[in-house]
């Protein structure tokens, strides 16, 4: 028997691989002899570092870099064990979480410290770049980024602008000249799920502004400033990004990764798929086991239980999905490659005690799983 398992995180409780390993626990009580396959997993968003690292032999980096307001605050990003690919995750450095919610203000956080953080994993000598963009303080355009990495705002006068998305006002023309030159044949991939242009109804200010402590004036001063800023981009770096899909994602950081770093924006859990090579770990499988800590309706819009089942369907291969909770419209997941889902809670309890004993309650339902395999093969 060869068992594939792909959860990603149960937040507040488990890793990616702490999932992995409990559920490889359990099974190996029917299947002591059996081939297990742990393959960690994540959609772009928290945790995408750490289930990289664990799955490649990789290592996190601990750094110090200018947080949204303009602070000192400690970073993180991740390095594949090869050594040549970073996985960062912008809200490490530039996070909402990083801004108590009385100072949440987009006119003035920034994305430098994502900049900085691209510096150092180019001091650190990689030569790509996996970014998830989710959990933005920041309505910028990346420019605080591009800062970091050498490029120039100017205002009329020469002088540079400041940090924050209200600043974007005084921008009269970007400066490339002395831009970091390892940016050249940097390979940059941004994890996107959403669909957002840069500006508009539907884009970065209007739909995201609110939650980052914008008032209606505000989300209308910093749309005007990013479509002021997409104008100057087309004209001196000669890139429409405006209207591209997924454009506003992170205050429209998607805009700028695709500007400055030439980043292509892929489904998050596209991403994580290819880059552990799940679809060749699968082929001979006889199960593909996966999960998360909540499905329900919207699990089949992108997130990892669905991204994990769509590669083993085209393998032919059955796949389990297990979590927390089960929530409503979970069986519209039938439809999208998985074939069974259990909850790995036993009973009514608190959060607390459910997030408490996570590993346990996974390895017994694992284990579960196993026996009823085990006597359907009999």
């Amino acid at each position: 028997m060869k068992f594939v398992l792909a959860p990603d995180s149960f937040k507040e409780s488990m890793t990616a691989m702490e999932a992995c390993e409990a559920i490889e626990r359990g099974l190996r009580s029917s299947f002591p002899d059996a081939e297990y396959i742990k393959v960690p997993m994540a959609d772009g968003g928290e945790g995408t570092v750490q289930s990289l690292v664990d799955a490649t032999g990789g290592r996190i980096v601990q750094c110090d870099v200018t947080g949204p307001l303009g602070h000192p605050v400690s970073a993180f990003y991740g390095i594949v064990g090869d050594g040549k690919t970073a996985i960062i995750e912008m809200a490490a450095a530039s996070g909402l979480g990083l801004v108590p919610k009385e100072e949440r203000n987009p006119l003035i956080t920034t994305t430098k410290g994502t900049g900085e953080l691209i510096v150092h994993a180019l001091n650190a000598g990689v030569r790509s770049i996996i970014m998830g963009l989710g959990g933005s303080a920041t309505n910028d355009g990346g420019v605080g980024m591009a800062q970091a990495l050498g490029f120039r705002f100017l205002r009329e006068d020469g002088t540079e602008i400041g940090y924050g998305g209200g600043s974007l006002s005084e921008v009269t023309r970007i400066d490339s000249a002395h831009v970091d030159p390892r940016l050249q044949g940097l390979q940059v991939v941004a994890a996107c799920d959403v669909d957002n242009p840069l500006t508009g109804a539907h884009g970065a200010s209007a739909i995201f502004g609110p939650q980052k402590g914008a008032t209606p004036d505000m989300v209308k001063q910093l749309d005007a400033n990013l479509a002021r800023l997409a104008n100057i981009i087309e004209r001196d770096l000669g890139k429409e990004v405006n209207d591209t899909a997924g454009a506003g994602a992170a205050g429209g950081l998607g805009a700028g990764v695709m500007a400055f770093l030439g980043a292509k924006l892929k489904r998050g859990v596209n991403i994580v798929v290819d880059a552990m090579n799940l679809a060749d770990k699968v082929k001979d499988a006889d199960y593909v086991i996966t999960g998360e800590g909540g499905m329900d309706s919207q699990t089949v819009y992108g997130k990892t239980p669905i991204g994990v089942a769509k590669v083993a369907q085209a393998a032919g291969v059955p796949v389990i999905a297990l979590a927390g909770s089960l929530g409503t419209g979970v069986e519209a997941v039938y439809e999208h490659g998985i074939d069974m889902f259990f909850s790995i809670v036993p009973g009514v309890c608190t959060l607390d005690k459910a997030l408490t004993d996570a590993s346990f309650n996974m390895e017994r339902t694992a284990r579960n799983i196993g026996t009823l395999i085990k006597h359907s093969k009999r």
